[in-house]
């Protein structure tokens, strides 16, 4: 830019010198803190000369400006992070050195430091900020003050604002004089980065629990809930919001979807962006959604092991989206996001999770004549399980007491305010009902609170209610638990026990707010209850099923039943009918042998099959239905330490065995391994694994930090999928 426009930007420049007596510093080009990432950011730096003799004595040289960033990292509670940069948190204190080449005089000398961010910095925007030490004594929204004066050493105590922008900002120090300002040029060891602060009672996200904070936010490495309600699976997740690159990463996700910077001050604006800007669905975003089955363009959701892998690899490749992703891959990515800035964040999981488009409450399964799902005309779908994240956060939007956890996910569903995204929703809100706040309420609503309609269609295509299942959809909700790998129950921080009076009420300041009344219940009572149960096995086992019946009535039932056996993806969009069976009985249970090789020819990935009984009682002429799904577990992998102990900056031999159980070949098959302190990710390919053969995998790991560590390992090919496994041990110092 030429002078006139740098004067701009930089309204302390000074003013009324001729060209010859300003000299141009470097020019540099930095779009890491530019809300329009692809646009160069182009700064003017001037170096202040003295006109002649007068001018000496009067001026006060800075030699050097340093932070102190180890203690200050250490007291910001930042020193985790793989980086050399400064790294502070809000409303709380930090310090920096100033150098100066000769003893500081705070009756004479006015010294001025200087924080900008993005490419046009503006004190009025919270973009530009200074701060004044010595005879013109400033603060603005951020504190200074001179801690100590050591010599020709000024420290100096810099508090930033409670609710100033979050991100990396550059760093100057000035001396203002008659003549005009002595600015120091641009160093990129002395920018620094601001983040959200939980530790504060002032910042926005704070929590007033240690244990908490270190679970949601300093915990690297988690847990994520899978499979089916009464048989819960779990995979390691590497958060690693830590590792070096990652911080720069998050905040190139920003910048390249162009948040603006006066959002991102706001944790509940950094959040909703945050939900648009993890799937690429419209925004060219961080992750490409994929449920086809096909993943030859990209690596398989299921084989992704963390998070930093992925925000590095969209940083490398100059911020093409990444292939591929599923829900569980965009709330742990999305977990990274929030810890990394400063957010407290956590992955839940619910499970049988209606996606209901329109907002009614109902999910509609529509039956053939003969009892069978029809597929042509079911078009409502229930996840087996489905993946999001809470966020903690104060709703400055809302009434106090729906602050604390937020519901927020980047899985792209639907659309709000025309971006695929979700949140954040107040979970308190949830619960009561109350569904007109924003964001997205009444989406997540119905996900955990749907009804489970099932239709029966006659031949001429007359469809009719037969049965409405109120408890099926949002059968629990968990999360990983403090402290633990275990999961923690939270449903009931989502809704009251079904049927209550607390649920009813809920229910009926839903519907004020908005939500579909129950139009079509009563129905006329079978006078029989059943469920189905099965047992867990593994793929490629004989399953065998228990349709336990209840009658509840005085008299004699004679029920007739249709069983239907689906493959069926996670998301609950069925594949193959592989089974059709019909039964009748007056007894207490029906058995069903399922063979596997009735389904196996026919398996999808992540191994899911859908059971749904058709029941028709003839002394009532009244039906009912209901679901059940069975997860198939798949083969073990083995993770083990074989010589050494986990000792800080020893070697320690690990392997990792797996045998194909199966009587088909295993092909294009990945081995990835990945541990936070441990390991950077580590991919190990084969072209095959014959019918019962071994692979063993062999690594070495040099620990760099004490502490519990998590090495995670993951083996995915087309034909399996959701092979994990992962060793935990305590590293020692020697």
């Amino acid at each position: 830019p030429n002078d006139l426009e740098a004067r701009n930007q930089f309204p302390a420049l000074p003013t009324g010198l001729s060209p010859c007596e300003l000299q141009r510093g470097r020019i540099s080009i930095d779009s890491s803190n530019s809300h329009e990432s692809k646009s160069p950011e182009f700064e003017a730096f001037y170096v202040l000369r003295p006109r002649g003799p007068s001018g000496e004595g009067k001026v006060l040289p800075i030699f050097a400006f340093m932070h102190a960033i180890l203690e200050n990292k250490k007291a910001h509670n930042t020193d985790k992070y793989k980086c050399s940069t400064l790294i502070v948190r809000r409303n709380k204190e930090f310090t920096i050195i100033i150098k100066l080449d000769r003893a500081f005089n705070a009756e004479q000398d006015d010294v001025q430091i200087e924080f900008m961010i993005g490419s046009l910095p503006n004190e009025n925007k919270g973009t530009y900020i200074t701060l004044s030490i010595g005879k013109r004594k400033h603060n603005g929204h951020w504190k200074g003050r001179v801690v100590e004066i050591q010599g020709h050493d000024v420290t100096v105590g810099i508090t930033p604002d409670a609710s100033c922008i979050i991100g990396r900002f550059r760093t100057f120090v000035a001396v203002m004089t008659d003549l005009g300002k002595w600015r120091t040029q641009r160093n990129v060891d002395t920018d620094l980065y601001v983040l959200f602060n939980p530790w504060d009672p002032a910042d926005q996200v704070y929590m007033d629990k240690e244990e908490d904070r270190q679970e949601y936010v300093m915990n690297d490495v988690g847990t994520i809930y899978n499979g089916e309600f009464n048989n819960i699976t779990s995979r390691s997740w590497n958060f690693g919001q830590f590792e070096e690159g990652v911080l720069d990463a998050c905040l190139m996700v920003m910048d390249a979807g162009k948040v603006p910077l006066l959002f991102r001050g706001n944790a509940t604006e950094v959040v909703r962006q945050g939900s648009a800007l993890l799937n690429a669905q419209d925004d060219d975003g961080l992750m490409v959604g994929n449920w086809s089955g096909d993943y030859s363009g990209g690596t398989a959701p299921t084989a992704w092991t963390g998070s930093p892998e992925i925000l590095l690899k969209y940083v490398k490749e100059g911020c093409d989206p990444v292939c591929f992703a599923q829900c569980w891959v965009f709330a742990g990515v999305l977990n990274t996001l929030m810890r990394c800035l400063g957010i407290p964040s956590r992955v839940i999981t619910n499970f049988f999770s209606a996606h209901d488009n329109t907002g009614n409450l109902k999910t509609d399964i529509v039956l053939d004549d003969d009892g069978k799902v029809d597929r042509s005309r079911t078009k409502d779908s229930v996840w087996n399980y489905h993946c999001w994240n809470e966020v903690y956060v104060k709703r400055l939007d809302l009434p106090e007491k729906y602050s604390g956890w937020q519901v927020v996910d980047s899985t792209p569903q639907e659309t709000s305010d025309g971006l695929y995204r979700c949140g954040p929703t107040s979970v308190n809100a949830i619960k009561e009902g109350e569904l007109s706040y924003p964001f997205d309420a009444k989406f997540v609503f119905a996900e955990v609170n749907s009804d489970v309609i099932y239709h029966k269609s006659d031949k001429s295509g007359k469809m009719e209610i037969i049965y409405v299942d109120s408890a099926y959809i949002g059968k629990i909700l968990v999360t990983k638990k403090k402290g633990s790998s275990t999961y923690e129950d939270i449903t009931s921080t989502y809704k009251y026990q079904e049927g209550s009076l607390k649920e009813r009420e809920a229910m009926q300041t839903a519907v004020r707010r908005g939500v579909s009344t129950k139009d079509y219940l009563p129905l006329t009572e079978a006078g029989v209850d059943f469920e189905l149960q099965a047992d867990t096995i593994k793929m490629g086992d004989n399953l065998k099923l228990t349709l336990n019946i209840k009658n509840q009535t005085s008299h004699t039932c004679t029920l007739s039943a249709t069983i239907t056996g689906c493959v069926v993806y996670y998301t609950g969009i069925t594949s193959t009918t592989f089974k059709h069976e019909n039964k009748s009985a007056i007894v207490e249970s029906l058995t069903i042998d399922v063979k596997a090789l009735e389904y196996m020819p026919y398996l999808v990935e992540q191994s899911n099959l859908l059971f749904v009984v058709y029941g028709h009682v003839e002394e009532r002429d009244a039906s009912l239905s209901s679901m059940r799904v069975v997860t198939l577990s798949p083969p073990e992998l083995a993770i083990k330490v074989m010589t050494g102990s986990p000792r800080l900056g020893k070697e320690v031999m690990i392997s990792v065995d797996f045998q194909n159980p199966y009587n088909f070949n295993l092909q294009n098959v990945q081995l990835r391994i990945d541990g936070p302190g441990l390991i950077p990710t580590k991919l190990k390919h084969y072209s095959q694994i014959l019918p019962g053969a071994s692979v063993k995998y062999k690594v070495s790991l040099f620990p760099q930090s004490l502490g519990k560590k998590v090495l995670m390992a993951c083996l995915d090919c087309p034909l399996l999928r959701q092979v994990t496994n992962q060793l935990e041990f305590e590293v020692v110092q020697d």
